[in-house]
């Protein structure tokens, strides 16, 4: 391969990795044919970018995008496949959901929520963790819950007075 084609292949990666907010490294190697086409259709139905890549070349597009993956380096070696995502649990429960026909894909590490995770061990980490968009729902229901039980509160209790001055008022004196 030549420099300009190395180049343009760097490039391109960088795009898909900066385009993205979550970024898994996997271990694909040993899949056949049919069980690797299985993996793609499942990964594009669930919107996870599934590419494999040359480790120099990845490495190299991830220098360029600015943030420091220093730590996902050392697990950069072998068969690599990248999974991207919008959503930062998706590839996780993809590689769950597809290990329970298969033995791979392994998980090599992962960036999400501005964390990293190295190692098959997180998986179920990743799998259970939530975006911040779920978390603030989270909280914004916690916050509105007690105000809740106020304003029921008021509510019923401003019936059942209203319910005892009409019985006091129609109780022959």
């Amino acid at each position: 391969m030549r420099k300009e084609q190395k180049a343009q292949l760097i490039d391109s990666l960088y795009e898909q990795v900066s385009s993205y907010p979550h970024l898994y490294i996997s271990d694909i190697g040993g899949l056949d044919s049919v069980q690797t086409s299985k993996l793609r259709r499942l990964a594009f139905r669930r919107e996870v970018k599934l590419v494999v890549v040359k480790n120099t070349l990845l490495i190299k597009a991830l220098e360029k995008t600015g943030i420091d993956y220093s730590e996902l380096f050392p697990v950069i070696k072998g068969e690599t496949a990248i999974m991207l995502s919008n959503s930062n649990n998706a590839p996780a429960k993809l590689i769950k959901e597809f290990r329970a026909t298969a033995a791979k894909p392994l998980l090599k590490g992962a960036y999400v929520e501005e964390a990293f995770y190295v190692g098959d061990e997180n998986l179920e980490t990743l799998v259970n963790i939530k975006s911040k968009n779920e978390l603030i729902a989270d909280v914004v229901a916690l916050l509105q819950s007690p105000i809740k039980n106020v304003v029921s509160a008021l509510q019923s209790g401003g019936n059942t007075l209203s319910g005892v001055l009409k019985t006091l008022s129609e109780k022959p004196e």
